[in-house]
């Protein structure tokens, strides 16, 4: 019994990681369930097996996107000095490879502008994950001694997702690129750690 669930589990996750890259790429709309099991090498009729419904699939799928994010960035911002960590996470998340590699890119950009359109249980856990990656920015904040690390957090977050959709939203790489410049050099200096 054990290895079927094993297996079960091992199969839900490879749905999961190519649901992710699909969602990451074409948003949620681009996630067609006999698509998306084709791509995973698995039958349309297996899907039921692991999710209740697409809505599930979208919810799951979501969690996963946030859980790969916060791998990445909490191994950029593990430094034994807060403001090259803060520093680092800047550079990366601001940086030309995250811009042009939607498929490996934090899911705030990616879905913000979809999330009002999405049922209430996938935008609750949109809004926790999101709050999460807050906390730990505010976390690295308080111990830089910023006496109003939350909101200061909340507002680096919010220019960083705004400044990386826009500039994929560019039709000219150089804009794109003096977009997320700009916007590294503005967070920096605000944050004093340029």
């Amino acid at each position: 019994m054990e290895t079927k669930l094993s297996h079960k589990a091992q199969t839900r996750q490879r749905i999961l990681t190519e649901a992710a890259k699909v969602m990451r790429e074409y948003g949620t709309e681009g996630i067609g369930v006999a698509a998306l099991m084709k791509r995973a090498g698995l039958t349309h009729g297996g899907f039921y097996a692991h999710f209740t419904s697409r809505e599930a699939l979208v919810e799951a799928v979501v969690e996963q996107m946030f859980a790969d994010s916060a791998q990445r960035f909490a191994a950029i911002l593990q430094t034994e000095d807060p403001r090259q960590g803060l520093m680092q996470f800047i550079d990366h998340y601001l940086s030309e490879h995250h811009c042009m590699n939607v498929s490996e890119g934090c899911p705030l950009p990616i879905l913000s502008g979809e999330m009002a359109h999405l049922p209430l249980a996938t935008r609750q856990v949109f809004s926790q994950k999101r709050a999460v990656l807050c906390s730990r920015l505010a976390e690295v904040l308080k111990q830089m001694n910023y006496p109003d690390a939350e909101e200061q957090a909340l507002s680096m977050l919010s220019e960083m997702v705004g400044a990386l959709s826009l500039a994929r939203a560019c039709a000219e790489p150089e804009e794109a690129s003096q977009m997320l410049k700009v916007s590294r050099r503005s967070l920096k200096k605000r944050l004093e750690i340029a």
